[in-house]
């Protein structure tokens, strides 16, 4: 149970830590590209590289600590950062056809799936 609570309070210190920076950068440059939601995935999925190393292979934090920090807080900053994860995890264990598997599917299932739930919502 305490692996769900720190999951739930990292989510939520990671959504609004996402809405922030994203409004900032939004406010910086503009809102003609996605700018806030790219700079959101490329901070979370290097955060995703260096606290994955950091957590599970020099320190000795406890799986609740790491849970809610990688789980939580990069979950609810950006999902992008577990997928990112994935499929380095994927290339380190030299299966390079799933990662590239893993990459083209995500992008092009997902963006599709998102542009199928547009239209569909658009015909209701």
């Amino acid at each position: 149970m305490t692996h769900i609570i720190a999951i739930a309070a990292g989510g939520a210190a990671g959504s609004v830590l996402r809405f922030w920076m994203s409004a900032w950068i939004y406010g910086q440059l503009g809102r003609d590209f996605p700018y806030g939601t790219l700079a959101v995935n490329v901070l979370g999925s290097l955060l995703m590289g260096v606290l994955f190393v950091l957590l599970t292979e020099r320190l000795s934090l406890a799986p609740v600590w790491r849970a809610g920090l990688l789980i939580g807080v990069l979950g609810g900053f950006t999902t992008f950062s577990a997928f990112s994860m994935e499929t380095v995890n994927l290339i380190e264990e030299g299966a390079h056809l799933k990662a590239l598997l893993n990459i083209a599917t995500s992008v092009i299932v997902c963006v599709g799936a998102t542009w199928v739930g547009v239209v569909a919502a658009r015909q209701l």
